[in-house]
C-alpha cells in the first residue's frame, strides 16, 4: 500500500479498500467481487456479484451453475449463470439511478471479464483498476481478451495490494492464475 506523509493511502488503494468493503455484500458460490465506480475522484456506484433482485440467492441455492460448479469448468457457462457481476451492478445502479459513469474509473476486486469489459467500454469507463487476476481458461482467447483490455483510455491495471480477505473471497479455481492483460504499476493518478 502507497501512503502519504500521514499514512493516508493514496488514491487507488483508498479506493480498493472501499471495494473490498462492498464485497462483503457479494452473495456467489464462486468469488466474490466488489466493485465501485468513481468519476472526479467521488465515489458514484457501487456493486458487489449476486443474483438479480427477488431471486433466490446464490448462497441459497438460486444459481445453477453456481450450485453445481463440477459441472462447469472455470470461466465458462456465464450465459447460465444468474448471477449478476459486481463491475455489471455498478453500472446497473448507476443507470437505475440516473447517474452518469462516462469517463469514470472503476475499482473492482477482480480483473473484469469479457462480457464485463465490453460493457464497460460501452459506458465509457476509461480506466480500471483491480487486485485479483481473472485469466479466460482457454489459450487462444487470452489474445483476444488482452486486446479488448487495451481500449479502455486510461488502462487496465493491477494493483500491489494484500487482501486480508483473499482465502475467503477468491475461488479456489482462481488461485495461482496469472495476469495476462494490463500491467502491474497500479499507482496511476485516478
Amino acid at each position: 500500500m502507497t501512503v502519504d506523509q500521514y499514512g493516508r493511502p493514496d488514491a487507488p488503494d483508498y479506493f480498493m479498500g472501499i471495494a473490498m468493503a462492498v464485497r462483503r455484500r457479494a452473495n456467489c458460490l464462486g468469488s466474490r467481487v466488489g466493485a465501485i465506480i468513481v468519476l472526479q475522484n467521488r465515489i458514484v456506484s457501487t456493486g458487489y456479484n449476486g443474483t438479480p433482485h427477488l431471486m433466490v440467492n446464490c448462497l441459497e441455492g438460486g444459481c445453477e451453475r453456481c450450485s453445481n460448479r463440477d459441472k462447469f469448468p472455470a470461466g465458462r457457462a456465464y450465459d447460465v449463470c444468474i448471477c449478476v457481476h459486481a463491475e455489471q451492478n455498478a453500472l446497473l445502479a448507476a443507470a437505475r439511478f440516473g447517474i452518469a459513469v462516462s469517463g469514470g474509473t472503476v475499482f473492482s476486486t477482480m480483473q473484469p471479464c469479457f462480457g464485463c469489459c465490453k460493457e464497460m467500454l460501452q459506458a465509457d469507463i476509461h480506466t480500471i483498476y483491480y487486485v485479483h487476476p481473472w485469466v479466460y481458461p482457454e489459450q487462444e482467447m487470452q489474445e483476444q481478451y488482452a486486446q479488448i483490455s487495451k481500449m479502455f483510455k486510461g488502462g487496465m491495471h493491477a494493483l500491489i495490494l494484500e487482501d486480508p480477505d483473499a482465502a475467503w473471497a477468491v475461488s479456489k479455481r482462481r488461485v495461482g492464475l496469472t495476469i495476462v492483460a494490463g500491467d502491474d504499476t497500479g499507482h496511476s493518478p485516478v
